[in-house]
This record gives structure tokens, sequence and C-alpha cells, in this order.
């Protein structure tokens, strides 16, 4: 394998893998995500001169078409989907990077004509024999297309060059299939050359939340059991299941969102600082908060656990169904589309703090994000009244408005003594000028530079599929325990009690 170079634009505290020439691979190309995220975040990367020039573009797919209209395509989807203005020069020399290989995913015939193409690349634009393929399929077809990788040995590389897989979530259904599917990828790829993506990871708030917390005293001090009270992490959406009730209803919230997104951002949270920015060293320390997770057994899953199921209500002032009524789902389904948890992080630095994770469909209001409570100070002096005053609290918001708040008390003006909450905000928008980038531009750009820290390792995807499928399987033994929300509303009652078992209320976003 080559050794990776630095870019002097991408050098920070430490300096950062710059990407490399590579043919990029992407296995069901006419999809929605090649569309709505991928050649968008190609072209942005292009046009802020992020994307080596050599880079060309595979699109594998079944449908019968040519490259040119396969390029006219993108660039209706780059126009609508781009979060910069396409400039007519700019997709002209990026579109020139991207062709169609049309073929059935297990063709053997395909994959033999698909090397002669990339053999071809590699000569007229420098692409160096380096191969990325992303899998932007349903999980069924992730044995055909690898077993034809491995069989065509496109899995292996030249000498002085690399081969590595994307692989989009979900990462199975439970511990079993992940298992089976993380056995399956190694038989063919390397670990070091398997990059199972979660775009969460790529957003720029999450990955500054090792920055706020290792790079300031004034937070990495206060970041224990000492002065935290508890901590909040909430993805919430208006809306509902959207034309995706074939799989949303044999996956539900717990799986389509806990199990990923959210320990993710849990094992960010909770970490400790790891001994290098090195790609395994961070991991390392992700993994081990999932080790740590107090497990939740028998009937202490419905104390400390609520699922729910979205009913007719309104968003916005508009009336909306409710989740049995939509096309595909069953009408006495007890998919949860709401789920909150009260989770126990059982090491030195958080024992007897409350975590508690919640994400739901059907909301008021969309948006995901971390708050960190502290403890309040002691009661004498400005806290001696009987009111009391406001915790401080830290809000890291991943998404839609990216940035940091902080919640502090300050005196009102005037003569009299009054003590009133202020906020302190940060927008990483207006702050630093310009738009943030997309998470897919920057774990696609990481994964051509053979950076794996925001992808998840093996053991990652294994220790929280089995965290949650003790949880899934206490639900299957009964059905009783499903709460209802108003679509519109915040969620159940019951979700409201298991926080005030803790003497916590819910934010709203």
């Amino acid at each position: 394998m080559s050794s990776p170079s630095v870019n002097p634009l991408r050098e920070g505290i430490a300096n950062r893998l710059a990407p490399e020439p590579c043919t990029l691979v992407i296995f069901g190309a006419t999809g929605d995500l090649t569309h709505r995220k991928l050649i968008p975040a190609l072209y942005n990367l292009a046009a802020e001169g992020a994307l080596p020039p050599s880079v060309s573009i595979i699109g594998f797919a079944r449908r019968e078409k040519t490259s040119e209209q396969f390029r006219t395509e993108l660039e209706e989807a780059a126009r609508k989907f781009s979060r910069t203005p396409l400039d007519e020069e700019l997709w002209k020399s990026f579109a020139s990077s991207v062709h169609y290989h049309r073929s059935p995913f297990d063709d053997a015939e395909g994959y033999r004509t698909l090397a002669a193409e990339m053999d071809r690349l590699d000569k007229e634009r420098g692409t160096a024999g380096n191969r990325l393929y992303y899998l932007a399929v349903a999980p069924d077809q992730f044995p055909v297309i690898l077993d034809h990788l491995k069989a065509s040995g496109l899995n292996r590389a030249a000498e002085g060059s690399w081969a590595r897989v994307i692989v989009e979530k979900p990462f199975g259904k439970d511990l079993k299939t992940a298992r089976a599917l993380n056995g399956l990828v190694n038989e063919v790829f390397e670990e070091r050359d398997t990059y199972r993506i979660d775009h969460y990871l790529g957003k720029e708030t999450a990955q500054n939340i090792m920055v706020m917390r290792f790079a300031n005293s004034i937070f990495e001090s206060l970041w224990d059991s000492g002065h935290v009270s508890h901590v909040q992490i909430t993805a919430a959406e208006p809306l509902g299941v959207e034309g995706r009730a074939g799989y949303y209803d044999t996956s539900g919230a717990m799986r389509d969102m806990v199990q990923n997104h959210l320990l993710q951002l849990l094992t960010l949270t909770a970490m400790e600082p790891p001994t290098s920015l090195g790609a395994d060293a961070v991991r390392d320390e992700k993994v081990k908060v999932l080790r740590s997770l107090r497990p939740l057994r028998g009937d202490d899953v419905f104390r400390h656990v609520v699922r729910a199921q979205y009913a007719p209500g309104l968003i916005n002032g508009q009336p909306v169904p409710g989740y049995r009524e939509a096309d595909g789902v069953p009408k006495d389904s007890v998919t949860e589309t709401y789920v909150a948890l009260q989770v126990n992080i059982d090491n030195w630095r958080w024992a007897g703090v409350p975590f508690f994770i919640r994400t739901a469909k059907r909301m008021p209001k969309g948006g995901t994000e971390i708050a960190v409570t502290f403890k309040s100070v002691p009661r004498v002096l400005f806290n001696s009244t009987g009111e009391g005053l406001d915790e401080n609290v830290l809000v890291i918001r991943i998404q839609p408005d990216e940035g940091v708040s902080l919640r502090m008390s300050a005196k009102l003006p005037g003569s009299s003594l009054r003590i009133e909450p202020v906020k302190m905000d940060f927008h990483y928008g207006t702050s630093f000028g310009k738009a943030t980038p997309e998470a897919y531009e920057r774990l696609l750009l990481d994964a051509m530079a053979g950076d794996a820290t925001l992808f998840a390792r093996r053991d990652e995807v294994e220790e929280a599929w089995t965290f949650v499928d003790g949880i899934e399987e206490e639900w299957k033994t009964r059905k009783d325990d499903l709460a209802f929300y108003e679509a519109g509303s915040w969620g159940p009652a019951e979700a409201a009690e298991l926080a005030a078992r803790h003497g916590v209320t819910w934010r709203r976003l």
C-alpha cells in the first residue's frame, strides 16, 4: 500500500491523511442515495478543490442507459440537492470523470468488464490502481456483490495500491445477522479496508464533540459524575414513515436510530481521552463505553425503556394520519415510532449519572442535540430561595442548526437583585462565514484517505447490537407496554414519567 501524503490544507492540531487518486465504484448508482447524497457530495468536494482531480466515478447498476444519460440525470439531481450552486464549467469537468456500467449484480461477466474499465481509467486518469467500492444497495444484495468482487479478484489491490469497501447501514438487524454480515465482509476485505458508514459521525458538530471536550479544559475538568447531573440525547423529526413502511415496520425506532446513530453520539459524549487521534485509538475508547453500558434485561426493560407509536394528530396545523393508517403498515402493528431510554454507564467517570436517549417521528419540531446538564450550585447565597436557580446546560446541536450553546445565570440590569438564565450561543454557519460540509463529503474524503476514525468498527457494531438485542428480546414477550402519542405532540406521558423518576424534564428542541 502506498504511504499516504499530507495535504497542508487539512493541517490543524494534527495532520490528517490526504485523499488519494482512486476509482470509486458505486453499486446501486441509479438509487436515491446516489442522486441525493453521494454525487452532490462529490461535486461539492470538487468545487472546493478537496477532491483529487484524477478521481474517477463508475456507477454500477442494472438499468439500461448510457454514460451520457446517467450524467444528465445526475446533473438534475445535483442542481436540486447540492449545497452549492452548480457551476456549468465545473460540472462539465466533474461529469467527465463519471461513467455508467450496466450489469446485473450477479453477472460474472459484468465484473470482468468492470475490471477492464478500471484498468483503462488507471491509464487515462492516473487513478493508480486504487479502488473504492460503495455498496449503496439493500443489504440483501451485499452477499452477491461481495462474492463477485472476491471471485473476480477485484477485492485485491496491486502492489502499492489499495482496495476498500464502504458499507451502508443497516449493519444487520440484530447481533446474529450483524456478525454474519461482518464475517461475510471480512472474508472479502480486511477490517482495515472496511468502512461502515454512519452519516451522523460525518456531521461537523459530531466531529467537534471531541475537540470541545479535550481541547478546552473548562469543559473536560467538569465532564464527570462529580459535576454532571444528567445527559439527554434527542433525535426528533416531524416526518412519518413517508413511503418507507416496508422497511420501517420491520425495523422500528430502536433499530433504525438508537442502535447506530444515537449510541454513536453517546460514545462520543462519554468516552475517555484517546491515546492519539488515530482511528483505532478513538474507536477503542468508544467501544469501552458500549461495554460499560448496564445491560437491560427482564423487568428492567419496562422500567427504563418506553416505546410508543404515533396516533393521528396535527403537524404545523395540518391533520396527519396515525402510523397504522400509513400504506403498508399492518393495522395491528406494534412497531415503535418513539423510544425513550434511561441508561447507565458503569465506569468510574459516569457512575450514578443517568443518560436519557430519545428518538421519535411526528414530533412538533425536528432536530438532533446532546444536552449536558450540570449539577446545581449549593442552596445558599443566590440559590437559597424556594424557586432555586436554573441549572447550567451545555447543548451541542447536531442538526439542523449546527452549533453549541451554554445556559448560565446572570443578574438582570436594575437596582434589585434578579437573576435570569442567559444563553451563550455559537453557530457554525455564522461564526465561520460559510456553510458546513455535508456529512457524506467528509466521509467520502476520509475513505479515500484511508482514515477510518469516523467509521464504525466491527466490535462497535456488535457491542451496540448486544445492548439493543436485550431490549428487543423482552419486547417480543409482550405487547401491552406499547404506548401511543398524538402526532405533533412531544411524546407519551409514560416517557415524561420515566424522566420524572430522576427529577428530570425532557427538553423541547
